[in-house]
């Protein structure tokens, strides 16, 4: 008998979860919400507890899983009647590229580190930040990236042209702090590093939000925007 229950508490859940999974659409992986997040979860450990414990009945089970699904139901309803409510409950888009430049303010309130954005520009196929023209950190935690123009209009190959392939950027800078184990993996040192930075008119290393560097671009510097307004 525990066995039956057991196993008639997982197709009751399996229905249920397919019922609400669908009342609530269909949605990608990049487009779930840490608010779709939260209800698969809470979903979840319905099923979870409800399935080994004796003391659950399955029509415990049953109306715990119609009142959670018709709850989100709800939610989702009065979020697409009010832009105010679904701003709250799905969130809304990061600027944290804006006309090339990094904005300090909104990688802190999403509590990134420009590493990290460089990681996900890479897996986007951007390898340098000078190419980004507007960054934006979707809802759902994806990336949206804009090129400048001359970076993503024209190609070599439309121009029958065959160039050379570049060379990859390390971030020699971060916030004001000298990436020290990256300039060593490019045999560079700290004195090279700040004759550079002074040859572009920056006087400390400090001033500087972001530094890159490749051996077929060179220096690629933003400072920190109440320091200098100009960009190298």
């Amino acid at each position: 008998m525990i066995y039956l229950e057991i196993a008639t508490k997982l197709v009751i859940g399996l229905a249920g979860l397919l019922a609400v999974t669908r009342l609530l659409g269909k949605k990608e992986m990049s487009q779930v919400t840490p608010f779709d997040f939260i209800y698969a979860l809470v979903l979840g450990g319905i099923l979870e507890e409800g399935i080994y414990d004796e003391k659950v009945s399955i029509w415990q089970i049953l109306f715990a899983i119609c009142l959670w699904g018709i709850s989100v139901y709800i939610i989702e309803i009065c979020a697409q009647k009010s832009d105010r409510m679904k701003k709250l409950l799905k969130g809304h888009p990061s600027l944290i590229i804006r006309n090339g430049e990094l904005d300090i303010k909104q990688m802190k309130k999403n509590h990134l580190e420009i590493e990290q954005v460089r990681t996900m520009l890479r897996k986007q196929g951007v390898f340098t930040l000078r190419e980004v023209r507007d960054l934006y950190l979707e809802p759902g935690g994806d990336i949206s990236v804009k090129l400048h123009t001359k970076a993503g209009s024209v190609t070599p190959d439309m121009l029958g042209l065959n160039p050379g392939d570049e060379a990859p950027s390390i971030l020699v800078i971060e916030e004001g702090q000298i990436k020290e184990e990256e300039l060593r993996s490019v045999k560079k040192s700290k004195e090279w590093l700040l004759e550079g930075v002074q040859k572009r008119n920056y006087k400390k290393i400090e001033d500087i939000l972001y530094g890159e560097w490749s051996e077929t671009d060179g220096f690629y510097i933003q400072p920190y925007p109440q320091k200098n307004s100009h960009i190298q």
